[in-house]
Order: structure tokens, then C-alpha cells, then sequence
């Protein structure tokens, strides 16, 4: 789960990160209101969505009177924003967040994730901060720098002192900078956020550190000990497919390709978009039904698959461990009938009760597509799209 600057900017405050004041905007009149309220005499406008680089897509601007906050918010509200991370379509801006302005000297970069080879949480750093840290790693990997911390111990001064020195931090704001980086590794543990990103971290003329952006994302399985960050979701934001997935407890992710994929098992549904694409082919989407479908959830997973206008036909790949071949098999023959399925339709199914599944699909009247291995599955649902 995201969550928008303005969002996370709260969070590091109450954890003691230092951040500008800011105030946020859903209407051009509120803009203003909070500019004055800010009182300037300089502000930063900013574009709420959940993606970087908006600054690059013209989602940032400078403001140096409240007329100007009136017009930068006029033109910003409502664009369709495009970045890096948002694709060609663009993103609606819905909100904003009117933000004092900041006296800049030096732009840093600073993360915090889980690195997962090291089961340790990482901080990732760099003197060059206000950049794509993709860029930076590409063209000057030296100016990262990488701390692991264990979480049994966690940061220690000498670690933060290490960090600060790392990216050229000068002495008289190395004492701050370990109190900041000491505060956000507390944040990042105790929200169970999987990345908390300031970029940039900014040093202004007398040396003071202050988090000029705020990028959080969250471990979804442990939102249900977090109700005020699940609140803070923003919908609007999301996809309104992987929405709806959510509501019946389907892990959907929407793709560019156009062969829907229903498979039981993240492992199994990413081996077989895998297989579509050797097969010359793309997958319109990654779909996890789990190990507990049920008939009704495969109507359910169907149905999304299908409000997808670029999805031409549909592959099922299932194997019978915890889920049964023919509690799949009902789950498909039902979900046909109620769709009015009128792609083609290629179903594979290995393990408990796979020769049940396999009679119940082919007594079923239903134009199914039956095959043995995943690559044949694969072939005959590409095939099967050329036809189309």
C-alpha cells in the first residue's frame, strides 16, 4: 500500500523527522487558503499521486505570491500528470499540498527497505539526492552507499555516523543527522513499512537537515495492526480492477498483454506468464486465486479478467495441492455460464483430483480447451489469440 507526501510528511513528524510546513489542497480556493495561512513569502505546489518524477512532469512548481499559488494550482489540479512511473497514460491529480519553500544547499538521498538476502533492514544513500537514484546507480554507482542494520540491534550512532559521512554530510550537521536517521529507522519499524524514501534530504545555509519528500510504502499483511495508515488509502489511485480482486481475496495485478491468466500459487502464476511470453505472447494480468478458491471466486476472478477490453482469451493453470482440480473445474464451468464466456478458454490442471476435473470440464458442454503440460497450455492459448 501507498501512501501520498503530504501523508507520509505527518507520519515523520510524529516521529520527529524534521519537514517543512505544508498544508493540503483539493480545490484551487483551498490552495490559496492554505497560502496564506503559510503565510510565504516563497511556496513549493505540489501534485499528490502515487508516482516519482513529478517535479520532471511539470507537477512541481515554485510560487512567489499568493496569485501565483492560484494559478500553478489552477493548472495543476485536474492534468494528467505523466512521469516515469506512471506510463504513458498519466496520472489525474486530485490533490496538492501548498509547502513553504525551502532555502536548498544540498540535495541528499536516503531509503530504508528490507533486503531480504541479508535479512537485515538496508539503508541506501547518496550525495546525489533530487535525482532518479536509477540513474545515479547506473552512472555513478560509487555515490551509493549501502548500511545493513540487524534488526536486533538497530541503528547505531556509529552506523548513522557512517551513513552521514558516506554522502559527504559536513560535521556541523552530522550530530542532526544521526538523530534524523536513528528517528526514520524507528519509523520505518514501527509503521511496518517495506520502504520509506526521503529524496531529497535537504541541508539548507546553516546546516540544518530537513526531508523535503516522503515516498512510504507498506507491508499489506501487516496493515490490519495499522488501521490509521489503512485510512489514509486513496482509492482513486489505485486500480479500480485490483480493487475489486482485493474485495475477494485475490491477488490481481493488471498487465499490457492480452491473455488473461487465472493460475493457484504466486510461484506457479509467474512460471506460467513466463511460458506465454516464450511462446511469443503477453499476459493481460497476474492472478492469484490461492490455495482456498472457491467456485464463487473463480466466477469472481473471471469477471475482472473479462472487463479487461484488451483480454482475447484465457488461460487456467492449476495445480491440485491444498486446491482441488475439480473444485476448480465447478469454479470455471460456473463461471462460464454466468459471464457468457466468448473467448477461448485453454485449462490445465495437475494433482488432487485431476482425472475428476478433467471429466467434469469435458461433460460440460463448454468449448474448453484441455491440455497436459504448461507448455502446452501456453502454445495453444497463443495460438489460439492468433486466431482470434
Amino acid at each position: 500500500m501507498k501512501i501520498h507526501e503530504y501523508q507520509g510528511k505527518e507520519i515523520l513528524r510524529s516521529f520527529g523527522v524534521p519537514v517543512p510546513r505544508g498544508i493540503p489542497a483539493f480545490t484551487v480556493q483551498e490552495a490559496v487558503e492554505a497560502a496564506q495561512k503559510l503565510g510565504g513569502p516563497v511556496w513549493v505546489v505540489k501534485a499528490q499521486i502515487h508516482a516519482g518524477g513529478r517535479g520532471k512532469g511539470g507537477g512541481v512548481k515554485v510560487a512567489k505570491s499568493v496569485d501565483d499559488v492560484k494559478r500553478l494550482a489552477g493548472e495543476i489540479l485536474g492534468m494528467q500528470l505523466k512521469t516515469h512511473q506512471t506510463g504513458p497514460q498519466g496520472q489525474k491529480v486530485r490533490r496538492l499540498y501548498i509547502e513553504d519553500g525551502a532555502d536548498i544547499q544540498k540535495e541528499y538521498y536516503v531509503s530504508v527497505v528490507t533486503d531480504r538476502a541479508t535479512q537485515k533492514v538496508a539503508f541506501i544513500a547518496s550525495s546525489e539526492g533530487g535525482m532518479d537514484i536509477e540513474e545515479v546507480a547506473h552512472a555513478t554507482p560509487e555515490k551509493i552507499i549501502k548500511v545493513f542494520v540487524d534488526p536486533l540491534t538497530g541503528l547505531t550512532d556509529a552506523q548513522a555516523r557512517e551513513i552521514a559521512g558516506g554522502i559527504g554530510l559536513p560535521a556541523n550537521s552530522t550530530a542532526q543527522a544521526t538523530d534524523v536517521l536513528k528517528k526514520l529507522y524507528r519509523c520505518y519499524m514501527d509503521t511496518d513499512a517495506s520502504l520509506v524514501e526521503i529524496n531529497p534530504l535537504n541541508r539548507d545555509g546553516k546546516g540544518n537537515i530537513i526531508a523535503l519528500d516522503a515516498k512510504f510504502n507498506f507491508d499489506s499483511n501487516a496493515l490490519f495492526r495499522h488501521p490509521e495508515i489503512v485510512a489514509l488509502r486513496d482509492l482513486d489511485e489505485e486500480d479500480p480492477a485490483e480493487i475489486e480482486a482485493s474485495k475477494f481475496d485475490l491477488a490481481y495485478i493488471s498487465l499490457d498483454g492480452n491473455i488473461g491468466c487465472l493460475v493457484n500459487g504466486a510461484g506457479l502464476a509467474m512460471a506460467t506468464m513466463d511460458t506465454i511470453k516464450l511462446f511469443g505472447a503477453e499476459p493481460a494480468n497476474f492472478l492469484d486465486v490461492g490455495g482456498g478458491a472457491t467456485p464463487e471466486k473463480v466466477t469472481e476472478a473471471f469477471k475482472i479478467m473479462l472487463k479487461n477490453p484488451k483480454v482475447k482469451a484465457i488461460l487456467v493453470n492449476i495445480f491440485g495441492g491444498i486446491m482441488k482440480c475439480d473444485t476448480i473445474a465447478t469454479g470455471v464451468i460456473t463461471a462460464c455460464r454466468a459471464v457468457n464466456l466468448n473467448v477461448p478458454l485453454v485449462v490445465r490442471m495437475k494433482g488432487t483430483n485431476e482425472e475428476l476435473g478433467k471429466k467434469m470440464l469435458a461433460e460440460s458442454g463448454l468449448p474448453i480447451i484441455s491440455a497436459d503440460t504448461m507448455a502446452e497450455a501456453a502454445q495453444k492459448v497463443v495460438a489460439a489469440v492468433k486466431k482470434v
